[in-house]
């Protein structure tokens, strides 16, 4: 798919500002280009900004372009579910969380400080508590993001519930990127 291509809006469409964090309607018509479109949201540039669109709203952005996105995280949810419960499975649903302006996921950003997941329940059910930070510590998008995570982990049926903190000790820098993130991002 083509993202490099300017798409009209067809009908408003409420975005989150980034990095404000803040809901706002895009009107209907306004044309706007893709910057990303991973784990389950798109980043889009208008010539106010950036702003993310929900997987809910991708239809304002034309069916072609809804059905692909569609396919795109459907695989990714079935590639989750089919795999036995493992600490694995938390590392690689939270590898669908992405900061919406570095098209890098949260794992290999080095936002992710701490996971823990229970003992399994008396129903073989776990909650998972994560600990994170931001590349920012006043970006508006921490509530987004973190709430993203959460509901990653609860797509994993063995999961009963997921609760994400957003801390800021130690302050992130770019040194926490893993490897591959660094590669990915061309730093190496």
């Amino acid at each position: 798919m083509n993202f490099d291509q300017e798409i009209t809006l067809n009908r408003d469409t409420l975005a989150t500002i980034i990095p404000a964090g803040e809901e706002h309607t895009i009107p209907a018509g306004t044309v706007v280009t893709i910057s990303q479109a991973l784990g389950g949201a798109v980043t889009v540039r208008t010539a106010e900004g950036l702003y993310r669109i929900p997987s809910k709203d991708w239809d304002a952005l034309g069916a072609e372009l809804k059905e692909y996105l569609d396919e795109t995280a459907t695989q990714t949810t079935h590639n989750q579910s089919d795999k036995p419960f493992s600490e694995d499975l938390v590392w690689d649903a939270l590898k669908q969380c992405f900061d919406p302006e570095i098209p890098l996921n949260i794992v290999d950003l080095g936002l992710i400080y701490d996971l823990r997941i229970s003992e399994p329940s008396e129903s073989g059910t776990y909650q998972v508590n994560v600990q994170m930070t931001l590349t920012a510590q006043g970006c508006g998008m921490g509530p987004v993001i973190a709430d993203d995570a959460k509901k990653q982990i609860e797509l994993i049926p063995e999961v009963e519930s997921a609760e994400v903190s957003i801390i800021w000790e130690p302050p992130w820098n770019p040194h926490m990127i893993s490897e591959p993130g660094r590669k990915q991002l061309g730093l190496e």
